[in-house]
């Protein structure tokens, strides 16, 4: 009898993972992967460093990169693989996000919003852009995976709905995220600092959008004991390993609250001390909530929050005789767009 190839044991492999549980829809449960998002220099890739026990320097991020990890099950059992994706500058590089989440993964991705609290100024325009930019792309990835899958999609929806329990009053006053979303609070050893009130805002602000996007919510600092328990909930999402059930929403402590175990009846109304809350217009609990916040940290202009997108036109990085190029060549590539242009009119004309 002649030997298999190679193509027929790698689908004799793919068909006996299927009648394992997956019904060869194509997902490798031992694959899953973490996109880190958030603040700039907030420290994003020293989670990542950590969580994978690599002893080294953290490096600024440049645009979007990529690592991963692997985590051994048992002996002649194949190593679980996490994929570790991080998007570098802020908000500054929105239209990165769609690299990594495409209908392929998406099953078996998660999302890691990290937020500086040490500037809270900048916190709710950079936790907006970022979820509202990767909401957009994961809904639109969702309606392209459900015309091929449509059990799939429903068995995702299943699954970021199970961490509510049935009977939760706030069920039908939250919006969960399309994919699992955990909120870090990072640089909490400036934030503990910061005013009580202030603490008391940022706080009571930030477990109501977790609440409502069903995220969990937990701060962290260089602190070796709040950066175990971030591993260990990073951990989960890139492997699979049992998550932490336990809360803390003191102010006076680093927040900790896993997915589904806050509620609005705790969290209170906005804090608004100041403000006469009918006095606020807004249209859904979420703008209610932001209207407030921005009140005591009016975001900074759109200008400072912004980076050049364009590194090629940062003044950091000038240099006289590669600018005078580059400019030379812009003006080539106009020239030969207002030339093409003109050459396709004139077929349009002759056909």
């Amino acid at each position: 009898m002649p030997s298999e190839t190679l193509w027929e044991i790698a689908t004799a492999e793919v068909e006996k993972r299927g009648s394992n549980g997956s019904e060869g829809d194509g997902v490798e449960t031992g694959e899953k992967s973490v996109f880190f998002i958030g603040s700039k220099n907030g420290g994003k890739t020293t989670i990542i460093l950590r969580c994978l026990d690599r002893d080294e320097p953290p490096k600024p991020t440049l645009a979007l990169e990529y690592t991963y990890g692997r985590r051994a099950k048992g002996h002649n059992i194949p190593k679980d693989i996490a994929h570790f994706w991080e998007l570098g500058g802020g908000t500054s590089l929105l239209d990165l996000i769609s690299i990594p989440i495409t209908s392929d993964t998406l099953r078996t991705f998660s999302i890691v919003l990290v937020l500086d609290l040490s500037k809270p100024n900048d916190l709710w325009p950079t936790m907006e852009n970022l979820l509202q930019a990767t909401k957009l792309h994961v809904d639109k990835v969702i309606m392209k995976l459900g015309k091929k899958n449509a059990k799939a999609v429903s068995e995702m929806r299943q699954k970021i709905w199970s961490n509510m329990q049935k009977d939760h009053p706030d069920r039908e006053l939250i919006d969960p995220f399309p994919i699992p979303l955990v909120i870090i609070g990072s640089k909490y050893d400036i934030f503990q600092d910061f005013d009580s009130e202030k603490r008391k805002v940022i706080c009571k602000t930030l477990r109501f959008v977790a609440h409502y996007y069903g995220a969990s919510l937990m701060f962290t600092s260089k602190s070796e004991a709040l950066l175990l328990k971030i591993r260990g909930v990073i951990n989960q999402l890139a492997f699979g390993i049992d998550k932490s059930k336990s809360t803390c929403v003191d102010q006076n402590k680093p927040l900790f609250v896993t997915a589904g175990l806050d509620s609005l009846s705790q969290i209170g109304s906005p804090p608004v001390p100041d403000i006469d809350i009918g006095k606020l217009h807004a249209h859904s609990p979420m703008e209610l909530w932001k209207k407030v916040y921005e009140k005591l940290f009016p975001p900074k202009s759109i200008n400072t929050l912004k980076d050049v997108k364009d590194p090629a036109r940062d003044p950091q990085y000038a240099e006289s005789e590669v600018d005078e190029m580059r400019i030379q060549k812009d003006q080539e590539l106009e020239q030969y767009k207002r030339s093409s242009s003109k050459s396709w009119k004139q077929i349009e004309l002759d056909s």
